[in-house]
């Protein structure tokens, strides 16, 4: 990474110079960032990952007083993540996972998965080996975790390690009741199955065994059954398009010992009839009441239902015109996140696993999300429009922060504008939200524009700081290029979550057609209607499936889209999902890229990436900066080495935020 650092240290003083925002990149990117938040399961304690400047750490807070304090003491920005939190069940202790899947055996930057172990009385962290998906057992006698696509299993104060080889790459394990047994998923590439791992013995069998998809194997309070989802495989290849009904998934509940299983609930034919992945780490909940608590999308919104487990009709918990999010539940309270009454903010919600009405525990112009309940109080992560997501409780009515510090005393929240829920028409008429950033002091003169496109496409941004580390960072130079007189859309196009089956799973989207090209039209239009904004002066940026739109605006309309910024996108579709040219599939795919409209590309473009991406091929943007050269088009290209899709290090972020801003103002300002 010496490369990379020369580059920034290089860039820094440029990009100051022509900055016109009263702070820097770097003051926007100052706040410690919060995930991972894990309650324990005696109710009093919590803890979570604090992010500050890459320096990654773990914090915990304790009833009755909840102020956090720092167990870990790592002190560099190495982008080695931690996450998979578990507590052990006395909650003396956190079992974690530090670094991350993104290309572990070749990249110098180690992001290797490992388990380690801290204490909470102010012991070292005790490193147990490779290994992901940690589970402790109920006793609090064992750990089991997932090593080379096997569970593994060994006394969790340390000692010999036992595996069974099942054939399959192996899902998150969990433990029965009474801490004898493991289930888990076994991927098998054209189907999975569910099996069962006896720990005394090592042997193992397997539930209801199908040609389908089985997954999030849940245990009964009493251990004897294990219910999970099904869904139908047709054995061919999943092409990327909308997709709004299918064969029905279903919920199964097989024997644990005779692993024979029973339909319990099937979602009805048509719409809703896909499963959708949602962000609760656990899809299905089983109570001590009896009830297992599911999400389904019957009426075109994602929605919690619970059936009893004898079987019966499943009861809609939260009815309406919104989406639930994170899930968490202590016994039969259920706590959720959605988007209720509030389209594009987020909101703490609970009910009963038995039905009832849903009972608002957080509203306002704040967002809330990952809810963790605790005895008397829930925890939670919490943002606005000024500052970024932190950690914070509720008790006795009353919400603050558990960690003040970790919002630095030179963040500029009093220079954050608060973005305005704005919507407007796509080119075909469809209706789409997004947030305008405006400038906090403007001039009679008109402004130049730039829109901003998330990726996944499975995201919505909101109206202030993210919960997602991308995207609070591209919330962060948002906030900055409206300071230095931008106004910025920040589009939620076809394709997104929070408004719907319809809205995401919209006909034609993407690589199936590029239906979401009218998304960027309508962007446009709306930026060309407003007096405030000069229409020779609009320009794009955006990442991943952002960087594919903005490259597409590039590619089709370089006569409204005079500049822009594409951080590793896809720019064709049919060599980044590996579509053979014999398939039909295949022109669809590349009519829908910008690598099928260069002739029309005219506007300069900074292309951002990693080279060591496993999530879009690096070759999208080697491929696009070697085309755009050979027809004159000004291109300019940063790329990290070794550097992944969502970028490891702090430094790499600040560095290429400070490229992106100077690239823009240099061409619209």
């Amino acid at each position: 990474m010496d490369l990379m650092r020369s580059f920034a240290a290089l860039l820094l003083p440029l990009a100051a110079c022509a900055q016109t925002a009263p702070f820097t990149i770097g003051q926007a990117l100052s706040a410690a960032f919060p995930s991972e938040l894990t309650a324990a399961a005696d109710g009093r304690q919590v803890a979570w990952v604090s992010n500050a400047r890459g320096v990654r750490n773990i914090l915990a807070a304790e009833a009755p007083a909840y102020r956090a304090r720092q167990i870990t003491a790592y002190t560099r920005d190495d982008g080695q993540e931690l996450q998979d939190f578990r507590w052990t069940p006395d909650a003396s202790s956190l079992v974690y996972v530090r670094g991350g899947t993104a290309n572990p055996d070749e990249n110098p930057l180690g992001a290797s998965e490992e388990i380690w172990i801290a204490r909470l009385d102010g012991a070292a962290p005790r490193r147990v080996g490779p290994g992901s998906s940690p589970a402790v057992s109920p006793d609090g006698a064992l750990l089991a975790y997932v090593r080379g696509g096997q569970v593994w299993w060994e006394p969790l104060a340390g000692g010999a390690a036992r595996t069974s080889s099942v054939r399959g790459s192996a899902d998150e394990p969990v433990w029965s009741p009474d801490s004898s047994r493991i289930a888990f998923a076994a991927q098998r590439g054209d189907h999975s199955v569910i099996v069962v791992i006896e720990t005394a013995t090592g042997a193992f069998h397997y539930l209801d065994v199908s040609t389908d998809f089985d997954s999030q194997p849940v245990w009964s309070p009493d251990g004897r059954q294990v219910a999970f989802a099904r869904v139908p495989s047709s054995g061919l290849r999943a092409v990327r398009q909308a997709q709004r009904s299918a064969q029905p998934w279903s919920i199964r509940i097989a024997g644990a010992d005779s692993g024979a299983g029973r339909q319990l609930w099937r979602a009805s034919a048509g719409p809703g009839s896909v499963v959708r992945e949602v962000s609760a780490r656990r899809q299905l909940i089983w109570t001590p009441g009896g009830r297992i608590v599911f999400p389904w999308e019957g009426d075109g919104w994602t929605h919690l239902y619970s059936i009893p487990a004898r079987g019966g009709e499943p009861a809609l918990l939260t009815p309406g015109d919104f989406e639930v999010e994170d899930v968490a539940a202590s016994a039969n309270r259920i706590v959720y996140s959605s988007n209720q009454g509030d389209i594009d903010r987020r909101h703490i919600w609970e009910v009963e696993a038995s039905g009832g009405t849903p009972h608002a525990l957080t509203s306002g112009e704040g967002i809330e999300c990952a809810p963790q309940p605790l005895d008397g109080a829930v925890a939670f992560l919490r943002s606005d429009a000024s500052l970024p997501l932190r950690a914070a409780i509720r008790v006795n009515g009353a919400t603050r922060d558990l960690d003040p510090q970790a919002i630095p005393p030179d963040f500029p929240s009093g220079r954050m504008v608060a973005p305005k829920q704005v919507t407007f028409p796509a080119a075909d008429g469809l209706l789409l939200h997004g947030q305008l950033f405006l400038p906090p002091h403007p001039s009679s003169a008109r402004a130049p524009a730039v829109v901003f496109f998330h990726g996944g496409p499975r995201r919505q941004m909101l109206l202030g700081w993210h919960d997602m580390l991308y995207y609070a960072n591209a919330y962060a130079l948002n906030q900055y290029l409206a300071n230095a007189g931008f106004v910025v859309l920040s589009v939620n196009f076809r394709g997104g979550i929070g408004y719907g089956l319809n809205f995401r799973e919209a006909p034609g989207y993407g690589a199936s057609g590029a239906s979401d090209y009218n998304d960027v039209l309508g962007a446009a239009s709306y930026l060309q209607s407003r007096p405030d904004v000069d229409r020779a002066r609009i320009g794009a940026w955006g990442g991943s499936y952002g960087g594919f739109l903005t490259a597409l605006a590039l590619a089709r309309d370089s006569a409204v889209f005079r500049a822009g910024v594409d951080f590793h996108g896809v720019h064709n579709w049919a060599t980044e999902l590996r579509i053979p040219p014999t398939e039909p599939d295949y022109k669809t795919a590349f009519d829908s890229s910008p690598m099928a409209s260069l002739a029309e590309w005219r506007s300069p473009v900074l292309l951002i990436a990693g080279d060591d991406d496993p999530d879009v091929q690096f070759n999208q943007t080697v491929m696009l900066a070697g085309a755009l050269r050979r027809q004159n088009v000004p291109v300019e290209t940063l790329i990290f080495p070794d550097e992944v899709h969502e970028f490891l290090l702090h430094r790499t972020w600040v560095a290429a935020y400070e490229a992106a801003a100077k690239f823009l103002s240099g061409h619209l300002q």
